[in-house]
């Protein structure tokens, strides 16, 4: 497509023109020039220079393709491309850039590249510019072939000790879950940069491998002092563990050795709510979010969802209320996650409503699979399964095994009928596959409820033949900066004696409280009465919180976090221990947080 010419065309104008307009082109840093300015200055450019293949007007065209990519006015700048015959590098690498950097052309940047690419006989060759931008563009659509022959490409032209393009590299590949690739390039370069080292922490973080990511951050500091990229991904490390010990350390790191634009930076600090709320300790995310200077969308969604996920629904809604009425801030798709999953964990169905039919209508948020599944779950656990299902039915998004498990899990909850319970499980199955243990767990459940013992032997035969085995329960709590891992039945600990001697205790105690078990937690192969009442005594959660009976300080909170959810026994000794021993013991299941007090839980009963 060429682009329209005045059909007069009057006298060249003088060569001080010219340089006035390349002065003003070069000299834009207040970001004075206007798409309207720019066009302007394009249309003196026509008039100025008859040819495009004046060296002046390659570099005129250049930095005006440079602003119109800048200015996000893509169409005209691929037009202004295509204009000429033969494209310089710069132009090449600036529209790869603007491709690779918007929202829904990334693939466009990759397949601009390989039109380059087939332009280098004509003696345009990729240079140490052109492979960041076209990597990102193939992380970001995860293309992990085509990043696969620009790495090849590369390594042709020479560019393999570039610094910058193996930080790109690394990022590619992580992105693109080969953390091996990433690592080996990592370890291969003659020359790490402090923005080496933050991509390697980040990926390691991006792919849940928090312990790692400390790691590399320890030889990191050997190196180098940490920015605000380091630290936000150090912080979210500490999140992903739970480590409050770690998170408190690296919150003080941020106050007193960071420059202070990284203490008041906003993703830093939102990164600190983030990681308080997910260590358990709302009363620190609360302060750090009051006392920061400034806040965007993010730092409203880390509270909101913070508060959601401790099951304080009315602070949640009272936050997300001062957001958009008081500070005017505009709520995104994450806000409303937040808002009901906080309606979902108490069970507030009307509220969950309103805010679903306040999403789409007042902020016109498009509902993803995230809103409906917190609709239908918000239903189902109150009983409303046929509400439930109708949802699910007019949903113009296919349901996900998250779905069908939260309605598989009410039908055992709310004694429905075997039948839909058998659906709900054929749905997951269909998804997931005939190894997903959690449908078997449930189905095996309701089964049980509905005294169809044996199907419930059929059910443990059919998870045995296929090899089918429940994941085990798994607690970590930390003391004094240490975290202690512990499973269902574990004896490995060093101090395991100790601990078991301390369940006794702990059991003598409970019974003179007229304890009595429930059953319905325990596992699906325990046949007697003993052997029901032994493994439900062993959750991992009871060998972790027994451990920090004997171990924490007087006066501090236990906090357990725990890869299942809490079983019903489990919930109840709990309460029934920090009476006893009163102590507050904070757990965070895969669900949400739990805390207990006097006896009580923060949830009601209600999870």
């Amino acid at each position: 497509m060429t682009l329209a010419i005045a059909a007069a065309t009057p006298p060249p104008l003088t060569n001080n023109h010219n340089n006035s307009l390349i002065h003003l082109l070069n000299n834009n840093s207040t970001g004075i020039i206007t798409m309207s300015h720019l066009k302007q200055i394009h249309a003196q450019t026509l008039r100025t220079i008859d040819t495009t293949n004046h060296p002046q007007a390659l570099f005129l065209y250049s930095r005006i393709l440079h602003y119109y990519s800048s200015l996000a006015d893509l169409n005209y700048a691929t037009r202004l491309f295509h204009h000429f015959g033969k494209p310089n590098s710069f132009m090449w690498n600036t529209l790869i850039r603007a491709y690779a950097r918007s929202a829904n052309h990334k693939h466009q940047a990759i397949e601009l590249y390989k039109a380059m690419m087939l332009m280098m006989e004509e003696e345009v060759v990729p240079d140490h510019y052109t492979f960041p931008f076209v990597l990102k563009a193939c992380a970001h659509t995860f293309s992990l072939c085509e990043g696969k022959q620009v790495h090849a490409q590369l390594l042709k032209l020479g560019y393999e000790s570039d610094t910058r393009i193996c930080n790109s590299l690394i990022h590619f590949y992580a992105t693109c879950g080969c953390l091996d690739m990433a690592l080996k390039i990592f370890q291969n370069m003659s020359e790490k940069s402090e923005v080496s080292w933050n991509v390697m922490v980040d990926s390691y973080v991006r792919a849940g491998e928090f312990d790692t990511a400390l790691k590399v951050f320890g030889e990191m500091l050997k190196l180098h002092d940490p920015d605000g990229y380091t630290m936000q991904s150090v912080i979210s490390a500490c999140a992903g563990l739970g480590a409050l010990s770690l998170g408190m350390w690296a919150h003080a790191y941020v106050m007193k050795k960071c420059d202070k634009n990284v203490a008041a930076d906003v993703l830093v600090n939102t990164c600190l709510v983030d990681m308080y709320c997910k260590c358990g300790s709302l009363e620190i995310a609360q302060q750090v979010f009051e006392r920061m200077p400034y806040r965007d969308v993010n730092s409203w969604n880390s509270i909101i969802l913070g508060f959601s996920m401790h099951g304080k629904a009315e602070a949640a809604l009272d936050y997300f209320f001062r957001m958009v009425k008081i500070e005017k801030f505009v709520p995104n798709s994450i806000t409303f996650v937040g808002v009901l999953s906080a309606c979902n964990h108490r069970g507030m169905v009307n509220e969950g409503l309103m805010y679903f039919d306040m999403m789409t209508k007042e902020y016109n948020v498009e509902p993803r699979l995230e809103h409906y599944g917190c609709l239908v779950d918000l239903f189902a656990r109150a009983g409303r399964i046929q509400e439930a299902l109708n949802l699910v039915s007019e949903m113009p998004i296919k349901p996900d095994a998250v779905i069908w498990r939260s309605l598989l899990d009410a039908c055992c909850k709310q004694d429905a009928s075997v039948e839909l319970g058998e659906e709900m499980a054929k749905q997951v199955f269909e998804i997931e596959g005939s190894v997903c243990s959690g449908a078997y767990v449930l189905l095996s459940k309701l089964y049980a409820s509905a005294s169809r013992w044996n199907e419930v032997g059929l059910l443990r035969k059919l998870m045995s033949d296929k090899g089918v085995t429940k994941k085990p329960g798994c607690s970590l709590i930390e003391i004094d900066g240490v975290a202690h891992e512990f499973f269902a039945g574990d004896t490995t600990h060093p101090k395991s004696e100790d601990i078991y001697k301390f369940l006794n205790e702990i059991d003598e105690k409970l019974e003179s409280m007229g304890y009595l078990p429930d059953y319905s937690g325990a596992h699906l192969v325990d046949e007697t009465i003993d052997g029901k009442k032994s493994t439900l005594r062993l959750h991992s959660e009871r060998l972790a919180i027994a451990f920090g009976l004997l171990n924490s300080r007087p006066g501090m909170p236990i906090r357990v976090f725990k890869n299942l959810r809490v079983c019903s026994d489990c919930h109840k000794v709990t309460k029934l221990i920090s009476s006893i021993y009163n102590v507050e013991i904070i757990v965070r299941d895969r669900a949400r947080f739990h805390h207990f007090k006097d006896g009580t839980c923060s949830c009601m009963d209600y999870w």
